[in-house]
């Protein structure tokens, strides 16, 4: 079968918008060709900086011819009907239509067959669309064509289009179409020092091999692999080890296409300098990577950049360039950071109480002094010593006012542990610093000194409380002020260090705190947060739960019994739920407890009442009612014991030995007794089961 290849060659693409748009170029070609009914074997896009690169094998040759039935208006119906009926289906007359009968009556039918057409057309159809609308984050228009009505806009300008379509085995067609004058050809070019010169390709292999031979590697990976391996190779030749950073080597390999590792060296007196704060500034100005002596683990005054030619010097010019930049860059952080150290970070607290935190929160000042309350309350239930606790919150947010913070905002934190450390503060005051923001996604670390603990919970409770009062909760996909993230982190917080809190007691004190300030301007009623939050807080536990594996509906069945607020023991629970489902005591009792929950709501439903209140045993006609009831009250006394001693796998069992009751129970006896008060008497039994088994969970919320 023939294969496509496509490539639309410009000037320098933005390293971070290349994978995107190889994906969209490979997505929208390959969408529009099955839409088109020519269904292909595979497909692979490719990005450099100067080209999207697309190849499509196995598509058909042509399209299949399309048969189609369609119906049309009665017969005997109306002319216009009739006239547009011809006109939609290109039938010369109502004769050449068929006559179809149904329950209705007669219908025409009108078959219409369409030939399919060769897929070159097809191609050079669809082909200028998708380029005129391509989805670029950001566009431009060029040249003379610019100032014309629908000119075509790019991410950079576009110089030319190679576009084949064939058999491998044969020499291939050229697509027929143009965009904005581009013609679209055979044609492509090499490195832009290298090898300029224009390249003729007919299929991919050849296209690729080409290319390479024009020092281009087309494969991004390819050229990742590459920049690893020759900078780990350059850092071992001298004994060193790369730091290796995969955000700043997917970046790199979008910047070259023919990369090639060299080594520098800065003056060794920058190493005074924080390690990060050295990363940092070679990492964001001149896309380099760091070396550190395996010895120490710390840094070395060596840097390994990526350039995107062979130098006829071997790169003496281009590293003495970034030498000195490099230089120039590490001398205004050393002087950012040497001017830090001389104001101590409490110094720098009262220009906080001009910065608005949010024009509904109030200022950052005021906040910092909630955290610093809060926090205190937090640190006994996490062992956190209150002192250190409320000098660790009180220091917290001052390096965000620093000039090395001010440059790399990625350092907050961070930086304020070392300028802490600096002045002389206790280590778990300094280290809450930075761990306060911890963690930070799934993969981040959890904090486990109880200082940082405490400040951590105290920062994102109040976080969550403070939108949460002004009504600036996350919708649909919409969470701009990442509270979704600050939920999982409360929660990692607290069930990785095993913290036994009520949660609406927590929250309800921290809205209190909140509403004190007269600068907040609460939307949301005080009563209504706590409740609201604690169903938010259930929804990314479930999130946090399912990515461990566990079944998202266990933690409704628990979180609806109402009062479970303590996630540890929610947790606990849910484990404990799920390890009794799986056994067949537990799938049996799950099965029969929903039985008796369907039939108590059909039965509820015609007699418009519940089925509450004690069963008398006096109306108890078989065997199986008096066990049912026996097992019932021995599981709930015995039930209820094990959970308020928090033995939940012990309830679990105890839930167990009411299943063969349950069983015998529905096997011989007949709940719609044809007397009243013995089917009343039933149907209370039945509730029975229900209230048991809510000892545990609610067993309504599990689905089957």
């Amino acid at each position: 079968m023939p294969d496509l290849l496509l490539e639309l060659f410009s000037e320098e693409i933005p390293a971070r918008m290349q994978a995107k748009a190889a994906d969209d170029l490979r997505r929208m070609v390959t969408d529009k060709l099955v839409a088109e009914g020519l269904v292909y074997e595979g497909a692979r896009a490719f990005a450099t900086p100067r080209r999207l690169a697309l190849t499509v094998h196995g598509i058909p040759a042509r399209q299949p011819d399309l048969k189609e039935e369609r119906r049309g208006p009665r017969v005997g119906g109306p002319e216009p009907a009739i006239q547009g009926f011809l006109k939609a289906t290109g039938l010369a007359s109502i004769d050449d239509a068929k006559i179809q009968s149904d329950k209705k009556g007669d219908f025409y039918i009108a078959l219409i067959e369409k030939p399919g057409r060769p897929a070159l057309d097809v191609l050079a159809e669809i082909l200028p669309v998708i380029v005129r609308t391509f989805p670029w984050p950001k566009s431009m228009r060029w040249g003379e064509r610019s100032a014309r009505p629908g000119a075509l806009t790019w991410v950079r300008p576009l110089h030319a289009i190679t576009a084949t379509f064939g058999p491998e085995t044969e020499e291939p067609d050229v697509v027929p179409f143009s965009v904005d004058s581009i013609e679209a050809g055979q044609t492509t070019f090499g490195h832009r020092f290298m090898a300029p010169a224009a390249i003729s390709v007919r299929h991919f292999d050849d296209y690729e091999a080409k290319l390479k031979a024009a020092k281009v590697v087309l494969d991004p990976q390819a050229r990742k692999d590459m920049i690893l391996a020759d900078a780990k190779t350059l850092a071992q030749a001298q004994n060193f080890e790369l730091v290796e950073d995969q955000g700043l080597l997917d970046e790199v390999a979008g910047l070259v296409e023919w990369p090639v590792a060299l080594m520098g060296s800065f003056d060794q007196e920058f190493l005074s300098i924080p390690d990060e704060v050295i990363r940092a500034t070679i990492r964001n100005n001149q896309k380099c990577f760091v070396v550190s002596d395996p010895k120490t683990g710390k840094l070395t005054n060596k840097f390994i950049l990526t350039a995107n030619i062979e130098a006829t010097d071997g790169g003496n010019a281009i590293v003495a360039g970034n030498e000195r930049v490099i230089r120039a860059r590490l001398s205004d952080a050393k002087f950012f950071y040497e001017t830090d150290l001389k104001t101590k970070l409490e110094d720098r607290l009262p220009k906080f109480d001009q910065i608005v935190f949010h024009e509904k929160l109030g200022k950052q000042g005021e906040r910092i002094k909630r955290i610093e309350r809060l926090a205190a309350e937090v640190a006994p239930l996490v062992g956190a010593d209150v002192e250190k606790t409320k000098r660790a919150a009180h220091l917290a947010k001052a390096d965000l006012l620093t000039e090395v913070v001010g440059e790399f905002p990625e350092l907050q934190g961070l930086m304020g542990k070392y300028y802490a450390l600096a002045q002389g503060e206790d280590a778990s005051v300094a280290a809450a610093s930075e761990e306060h923001y911890k963690p930070q996604g799934p993969a981040d670390r959890v904090p486990t000194d109880p200082v940082s603990v405490a400040v951590a919970l105290a920062d994102k409770i109040d976080t969550l409380v403070g939108f949460w009062a002004i009504d600036e909760k996350p919708t649909g996909s919409k969470d701009p002020y990442a509270l979704r993230r600050a939920a999982l982190g409360v929660i990692r917080l607290i069930l990785e260090n095993n913290i036994r809190t009520s949660l609406i007691k927590t929250i309800t004190t921290f809205v209190a705190t909140l509403l004190e300030s007269d600068a907040v301007k609460a939307a949301e009623s005080p009563i209504a947060i706590a409740p609201s939050l604690l169903v938010f807080f259930a929804d990314r536990l479930k999130v946090q739960l399912r990515d461990q594996g566990a079944r998202h509906d266990l933690v409704d069945a628990v979180f609806s019994l109402g009062g479970q607020d303590d996630l540890l023991v929610v947790v606990r629970r849910v484990e404990a739920l799920g390890k009794f489902l799986d056994s067949d005591d537990g799938k049996n009792l799950l099965a029969g407890t929903k039985r008796a929950g369907n039939i108590l709501a059909i039965e509820e439903k015609r007699d418009k009442r519940t089925f509450d209140g004690a069963p008398d045993p006096s109306l108890y006609r078989q065997d199986e009612e008096k066990a049912l009831a026996k097992a019932i009250d021995q599981v709930k006394r015995e039930a209820s014991a094990a959970v308020a001693a928090e033995d939940f796998a012990g309830a679990m069992s105890v839930m167990a030995t009411l299943r063969p009751a349950v069983d015998a129970f529905f096997d011989k006896v007949k709940v719609n007794d044809d007397d009243p008060k013995v089917r009343e008497n039933r149907l209370k039994l039945l509730n029975e089961i229900r209230a048991a088994t809510r000892a545990v969970a609610d067993f309504s919320k599990i689905q089957d």
